[in-house]
Formats: C-alpha cells, sequence, structure tokens
C-alpha cells in the first residue's frame, strides 16, 4: 500500500505542476490586454500603466509564472482585482458550497443508479430493463442546463414549491438550505445515476454468471442471499472507484449547474472571473479542482485495491 500511495503521489505532483503550466500559459492566449480591461471604460494611460507595473504584465511569462508559482507554494493565491479580497478567503468560502451540491448530487446518484442497475440486471430482456436502459440514455443525453431551466419552469414558476434559485447556508436554515439545492442536486445526480445504472447493471450481469453464484444456486441457497451476499459485493467493486471518481467530476462540472441557478460556488466563482478577467481567480479555482480531482482518483486506487484483495499484493 505505501509503495502504491508513493507511486500515485509521484505521478499527481508531476501532473499538478504541468497543469499549472497550462492553466497560467492558456491564460495569457486569451485576446486584448488585461490591463485595459482592469481599467474600466475611461482607460486612463497612467492608470494602465499602474495596472501594467503592479500586476507584472510587462514581464516576459515565464517569469510571471515563476513569480507565480512562488507565491502559490507559499499559500498565497493572489488578490481578486474584481472584489479586492484574497483569493484564498474566497476559496475557503466556495469550496464548502460546491462540496455540498456535490455531495447531494451523489446521493441522488447512488438513491437512483444502484437500485435501478441492479433490477435491470436481475430482470434483463423484460420491459424494466428496456426502460432502464432509456433512463441511462435520457439522463446521459439531456444538457444540465436544460434541465435546470425546465425543473425551475416547472416547480418554481407553474408550482411554486421551490425556490427559483439562490443559497442559503445550512448554518442559517438546514430546510431552507436542502430546498435551495434540491434542483441543482438532481439535475447533476440523473447525469451520473445514468452513467452509475449502466456499470452496476453490467457489472451484475457478469457477477450472476461466475461459478460461485452457480455454486450457491446448486446448494439451494435463496435467491435474495445470493444476490445481496454474493453477487451485489463483487459487482459493487468497480462502482466504489466509479463513484469516487464521478464525484470528483461532479466538483469540476458543476459550472453551468451553479450558473443556472444562482449557486456562489466554485463554478459560478470561475465564470465571474472569466467575464471579468480577474486571472488569479481562474488559475486558483482551475488548479484547485485539478487537485481535488487527482486526490479523488488517490482514493478511488486505494479503495480498489482494499476491495479487491488479488491486488493487495
Amino acid at each position: 500500500m505505501k509503495t502504491l500511495l508513493l507511486r500515485r503521489l509521484g505521478v499527481s505532483l508531476p501532473t499538478l505542476l504541468l497543469v499549472s503550466m497550462m492553466v497560467f500559459g492558456l491564460q495569457k492566449l486569451l485576446p486584448g490586454d488585461p490591463a485595459l480591461a482592469l481599467a474600466g471604460e475611461e482607460r486612463n494611460p497612467e492608470v494602465v500603466e499602474y495596472l501594467r507595473q503592479k500586476y507584472r504584465f510587462n514581464d516576459p511569462v515565464p517569469v510571471q509564472y515563476a513569480v507565480w508559482l512562488k507565491a502559490l507554494v507559499h499559500g498565497d493565491f493572489g488578490t481578486s482585482v474584481r472584489t479586492r479580497l484574497p483569493i484564498g478567503t474566497m476559496l475557503v468560502e466556495k469550496l464548502p458550497v460546491t462540496i455540498e451540491l456535490a455531495i447531494l448530487s451523489m446521493l441522488v446518484a447512488l438513491l437512483l443508479g444502484l437500485p435501478i442497475g441492479i433490477f435491470a440486471a436481475l430482470r434483463r430482456g423484460t420491459p424494466f430493463d428496456y426502460c432502464a436502459s432509456l433512463f441511462g440514455l435520457a439522463g446521459l443525453s439531456i444538457p444540465h442546463f436544460w434541465l435546470g431551466i425546465m425543473l425551475i419552469l416547472v416547480f418554481s414558476v407553474n408550482l411554486g414549491w421551490l425556490p427559483a434559485g439562490g443559497f442559503v447556508s445550512p448554518f442559517e436554515s438546514v430546510g431552507r438550505n436542502l430546498l435551495s439545492m434540491l434542483m441543482p442536486a438532481l439535475v447533476l445526480g440523473t447525469g451520473t445515476a445514468a452513467i452509475m445504472m449502466r456499470h452496476v447493471r453490467s457489472a451484475m450481469i457478469l457477477a450472476m454468471k461466475q461459478d460461485y453464484v452457480r455454486t450457491a444456486r446448486a446448494k439451494g441457497v435463496r435467491d435474495r442471499t445470493i444476490v445481496l451476499r454474493h453477487a451485489l459485493p463483487n459487482a459493487l467493486i468497480p462502482v466504489v472507484t466509479l463513484g469516487t471518481l464521478q464525484f470528483g467530476e461532479l466538483l469540476a462540472g458543476a459550472v453551468l449547474t451553479e450558473q443556472v441557478f444562482s449557486i456562489p460556488g466554485f463554478g459560478k466563482m470561475i465564470v465571474d472571473g472569466v467575464f471579468s478577467r480577474d486571472y488569479a481567480v481562474v488559475q486558483a479555482v482551475v488548479l484547485c479542482t485539478a487537485a481535488v480531482f487527482l486526490l479523488m482518483s488517490l482514493i478511488a486506487d486505494v479503495a480498489y485495491v482494499l476491495l479487491n484483495p488479488r491486488l493487495r499484493s
């Protein structure tokens, strides 16, 4: 296990460094002068020159990257030019919101994907199996922003059951917090549930064909016991690693959903940063998202080894 952790860390650190180089470099390829964008509508030449000196826009790109990376290593993400707040403080405020949304979305995915996938595998070739396949196809095909708009139209505008957007902290009101996060969690959770369902179905079909299942049936073991105690635990081994990676993707892929529902998380933060040319914010959000995804990938590898005894040697 220690060897696995060291090997994965040896791969993750260079990957994170490469991501930082790509993020910083691609920002410089964007058209336009960031100093002019930050100077406002008047674009006073003195103000433009002051901004170029302050943010070192006149320095070569490698020098700018080295200065930024040095500050990053010391925990300094810089200051937002739009809000004038430390970016580290903004990350601490926004990250819990996106993590909560990802957790709720994963709960929706598990509650939908696992039972549908299991029953579809056990009733292979039946109308339920075809309906489950249709659900998986719809979940993968429907865009999140369109589904979010439709949910707002039905449950907020027409029925008035749920708030159309915004975020309420759970420390302020748990009930209002869950109401405000219900529709975004459904939007993200249905897509993840479709992926989960397809993998669970395939894994269960494969598990039910194994020799230990046939042996248990030959001994007269009940079908319910065979499914719950023999087939399902083995079928969930790849699903656990899939769920870990999907959780990382939920953190990175909530941009449009947070924008549609006006949720002040990572997604909305990066959109606001792109529109206002707040380069430091965009770089910090992308880098933190990449770090979280690499961490979830590491957890997935460790979980797969722990669940599969054949890999422990």
